[in-house]
């Protein structure tokens, strides 16, 4: 048999070259007996992928046969240091291309073949030590890739060979390195992980990490990072947690703690930390934790870390820890129940309200059973799973909001979560300094015999008014307080909306409150949002303002936790706190907090009473009648305002009698106090002597609800009504006994579309506490996610988009409004909603809901603004702006308006509202604070009319606003 010839080097090209290797190579496959050619080509191979990377780039491109000829003559030969040489090829290849080439290697079955390797290579007694580090190198890199790699390296019984070479080479650190990067793979299985438990791997990894020295550091690190894959599974933790091994990992991250001075060993520190955080996933190990005084050692180290910005990943990881095994604490309270009982008329049948009423009396509601077993605290993890990246986003779960847009804004020199590590460690010292904390509770609606203290330095509270909600005032340290809030009545939750009484304060001292019962996972109070405050003594000096308030606002989950029975069953949730530091003016002032700008039940009447007494009832046909009671007795106000018919003749009233109906609805939500402001903002503009809103009468027939839950208002409810139920969610079927308001409301909208009146628009006004901007909800039938009986799909269906066409028009005339953020998606979970069912069931086209932050706007004249009462005023009669514009695309024969008015209105609506004020932009922070008025007078928006030849269907300030937006006034800026 002739000799294959060898190609002459300098006869090729580098491209050549390596083919006609690769060419070589493939032909020497075929002949076994050609070891010492299959060296010499291997070895030519090797020379060019170490030192070109065109040539390691074209053995990997797509198409090329180059890495499949390798792991043939890897899994044929015979020949020592031909499998080296194309082990170290491989090593070469899959060490400078990244995560795509070593894919590659595995889709071409790399891994099974080095695992049989390593079976091979495993009987040799003993092994090679070069093969094995070799074969344990390429395998730990490519087992990342490999989604049954844990499967394969069990089945051909890789785990054992591993550990056994780890056990009898322990001084060999150039060969236990590559075998522990390889365990730590392994241990990503769990079964492998359990597997490799039984056998002693954990012992095995504590024997390489102490006691404490600085040899061998990366040798440490890797086995570190092994030891906390390894205990992720529960029955490693508990194995670690019979053999002391938690004391021991203290031990020894004080000893790193305390050597490591240059802080050139972070890594092995923050190794011993993610080992602490796995094992800690159990109770045991939470347990374990408590006793060898794991809180006291990790906050301590914690605070000597802080002053280095390089460590804040052990700051991160210990706070994490912390938190976790901070035991879990009930709520001081007798019940998560409402303080306030309502009796209702009917018990429904199934649901929140009826699980409420079947608790037995003697069951605590407000224990956490959730540390009764074993289970991962798979809320913490998740929240935090990334806490090596301070720019993750928080889960949400509300699936209409994008995420994307509630990134915070940072001040300089301190992040958002700089502010709440530093708040967590403030609680943190709650329990290790325990002989600090006052713990005295200063104010209490469950406690019918509580006095208020008389000490001069003791803040007091109240929240006993209407709208009012605080349940329970706890005094922590001097100046630090615990909130507590209502749940709504007859409900166990929903604790959002506040609104209190503060005064006996002093100026200068920064006081610090903590709401604690909060239950979103997210909040825009981390993302630029500020509490209000209304002072008695600033309003007594001529300033009757709401004024944004507070500094170091931040929202975080707490180590409160909820029960069962308030997580609607599920276990193992905390509440969240809202923490914010107040430095009051004045001395002994009387002080009123708020989560937004309080709109009652009783200002809602005063407005109404303002506007009905105020209108010229020959121009103007305004009527309040009642539309149901509530539950608890209150009048439902229903207004109905269009324009006075010119004459008694038939014509004049044919015509007024058959305008179309325009139906609007607010405040369902009773925490969402912007709704109204909104709708105060419609109402007046609706009643004004401004020549559009005369049109605009003279077009429709408005009929409006403004306020669809007085109960829930008046008692300080955040979401329900008395009946324990979210109104927004019954509107399918209303009980006229528990939700008379929804019952009646639509059975007036199922009257109009009886009599042949369905309204052009029905628009319910909310308020949103997780995005920014107003914008609306409508309805598609293409953009449905369910159907029902017609079995409809999105593709075979044709629909009017006119549903966008008010939305359209409002994104150019308003400048809160937001057209990027509206969605049509109609989702199965909202088809009990006022928008869906007026849709669905009553046939309304041009049905929404019209949300408005409760935050501030990120685009457009206001963009880095907070939300004013003024701005939702605004939007309000912007939004009737928008519907004389729609009178006019819709009934284009019908309008008669002035040539010259319509064209004038045509470029108002097209200019995209172009003028920008000087007072947009996020200010620095050493800039003053702005004030907000807030104007309860019905007449206000009278003065703001505009002349209609100047700025038709435009929405201008007064004079008098004018003067106060020039000295800024009127602007409350995103911190």
């Amino acid at each position: 048999m002739s000799k294959l010839k060898v190609i002459p080097e300098k006869s090729l090209t580098n491209n050549s070259r390596i083919v006609g290797l690769l060419a070589q190579l493939e032909k020497i496959n075929a002949e076994p007996s050609e070891s010492d050619t299959a060296r010499y080509v291997t070895s030519k191979i090797l020379h060019l992928a170490q030192s070109q990377e065109k040539t390691r780039r074209e053995m990997t491109a797509k198409g090329s046969t180059g890495m499949e000829i390798l792991l043939s003559t890897l899994e044929n030969t015979k020949d020592l240091q031909t499998t080296l040489n194309i082990l170290s090829i491989l090593v070469e290849l899959v060490s400078a291309g990244g995560g795509r080439r070593v894919s590659f290697l595995v889709t071409k079955g790399g891994s099974q073949i080095l695992l049989q390797l390593l079976m091979n290579a495993s009987k040799e007694s003993p092994p090679h030590e070069d093969l094995m580090v070799q074969i344990h190198s390429i395998l730990a890199k490519i087992g990342p890739k490999d989604k049954k790699f844990g499967v394969k390296a069990r089945i051909n019984g890789a785990l054992n060979i591993t550990l056994n070479l780890v056990k009898q080479n322990l001084q060999n650190h150039r060969l236990v390195l590559p075998c522990l990067q390889l365990l730590r793979v392994y241990s990503a299985n769990s079964v492998n992980s359990v597997s490799l438990g039984k056998n002693g791997v954990v012992e095995l990894m504590f024997k390489i990490i102490g006691p404490f020295s600085k040899k061998n550091s990366s040798l440490i690190k890797v086995a570190l990072d092994t030891l906390a894959a390894l205990l992720k599974s529960k029955t490693n933790a508990r194995r670690a947690v019979d053999r002391g091994y938690v004391q021991v990992l203290l031990t020894i991250y004080v000893d790193w703690h305390r050597h490591d001075n240059r802080h050139r060993n972070m890594l092995i520190r923050k190794g011993i930390l993610q080992s602490l955080k796995s094992v800690t996933n159990i109770k045991l190990g939470r347990k374990a934790f408590i006793d060898a005084n794991g809180m006291k050692i990790l906050y301590n180290t914690s605070q000597e870390c802080l002053a280095v910005r390089t460590l804040d990943p052990l700051v991160n990881t210990s706070s994490l820890i912390m938190r976790k095994c901070f035991p879990k604490n009930r709520l001081p309270l007798p019940t998560i129940k409402s303080s306030f009982h309502f009796q209702l008329p009917v018990i429904p049948v199934t649901g929140p309200v009826a699980q409420l009423y079947s608790l037995p009396p003697e069951v605590d509601d407000v224990v956490d059973e959730s540390d009764d077993n074993d289970d991962i605290d798979v809320e913490a993890e998740n929240e935090t799973e990334n806490e090596d990246d301070l720019d993750q986003n928080f889960k949400n779960d509300d699936i209409e909001t994008d995420i994307n847009k509630l990134k915070p804004q940072q001040e300089p020199g301190r992040t958002i979560e700089d502010l709440k590590m530093t708040k967590i460690a403030q609680d943190i010292e709650r329990l290790i300094h325990q002989s600090d904390i006052i713990d005295r509770v200063v104010y209490d609606l469950d406690n019918p015999n509580y006095t208020i203290p008389e000490e001069g330095d003791i803040l007091k509270f109240n929240s006993k008014f209407e709208s009012g909600n605080l349940r329970k005032v706890i005094q922590i340290r001097k100046n630090e307080y615990d909130l507590i809030l209502n749940s709504d009545i007859n409900s166990n939750h929903y604790h959002q909306w506040f609104y209190f009484e503060v005064s006996g304060m002093r100026p200068g001292v920064a006081y610090r409150f903590n709401i604690i019962n909060c239950e979103k996972s997210n909040s825009q109070f981390n993302y630029g949002m500020q509490p209000l405050m209304y002072s008695v003594q600033e309003a007594l000096n001529a300033r009757p303002w709401w004024i944004r308030m507070g500094t170091d606002i931040c929202y975080y989950k707490n180590h409160f936790s909820r029960s069962s029975v308030a997580a609607g069953g599920q276990k193992g949730k905390s509440y969240y706190t809202i923490t914010f530091t107040v430095n009051f003016p004045h001395k002994d002032d009387v002080c009123y907090f708020a989560y937004h700008y309080p709109y009652t039940y009783s200002t809602l009447q005063m407005h109404l009473q303002k506007l009905e007494s105020a209108h010229n009832p020959q121009q103007i046909y305004f009527r309040k009648d009642v539309l149901c009671e509530t539950l608890s007795g209150n009048s439902c106000p229903l207004v109905t305002i269009t324009a006075m018919p010119e004459s008694n003749y038939y014509e004049h009233i044919c015509h007024f009698r058959n305008r179309p109906y325009v139906f609007l609805s607010a405040r369902v939500h009773p925490g969402e106090t912007n709704a109204s402001w909104v709708m105060k903002g419609t109402l007046e503009y609706l009643m004004s002597n401004n020549p559009t809103a005369q049109s605009l009468r003279e077009s429709y027939i408005f009929k409006i609800v403004p306020m669809l839950n007085p109960d829930g208002v008046i008692n300080g409810n955040h979401r329900c009504s008395l009946s324990g139920e979210d109104l927004n969610r019954q509107w399918q079927s209303p009980s006229p006994d528990l939700h008379p308001t929804i019952y009646h409301a639509k059975g007036l909208l199922q009257y109009l579309a009886a009599v042949k009146r369905l309204p052009l628009v029905y628009c319910d006004y909310h308020g949103h506490s997780r995005k920014k901007n107003v914008f609306m909800y409508g309805c598609s039938i293409k953009e449905t996610v369910w159907h029902t009986n017609d079995n409809a799909t999105s593709c075979d269906v044709v629909e009017d988009t006119g549903y966008r066409t008010l939305p359209k028009i409002l994104s150019h005339i308003a400048p809160a409004f937001c057209m990027s953020s509206c969605s049509f998606v109609v989702e199965k979970s909202k088809e009990s909603t006022a928008r869906v069912v007026v849709w669905r069931e009553i046939g309304v086209q041009r049905s929404y809901t019209m949300e408005s932050t409760l935050c501030g706007c990120d685009q457009g004249k206001y963009k880095g603004l907070q939300i004013g009462t003024r701005e939702l005023e605004e939007m309000g009669a912007k939004f009737c702006v928008g519907l004389l514009r729609l009178k006019r695309l819709t009934s284009p024969l019908e309008y008669n308006l002035p040539s010259s008015l319509l064209d004038f209105e045509n470029d108002l609506i097209e200019s995209s509202c172009k003028v920008t004020s000087p007072t947009t932009y996020v200010l620095d922070e050493d800039e003053p604070r702005f004030l907000e008025e807030v104007d309860y007078s019905a007449e206000s928006n009278d003065e703001l009319d505009i002349e209609l030849a100047e700025n038709v269907g435009d929405y201008e300030p007064s004079a008098q606003e004018e003067v106060l937006s020039d000295s800024e006034l009127s602007r409350t800026y995103l911190p």
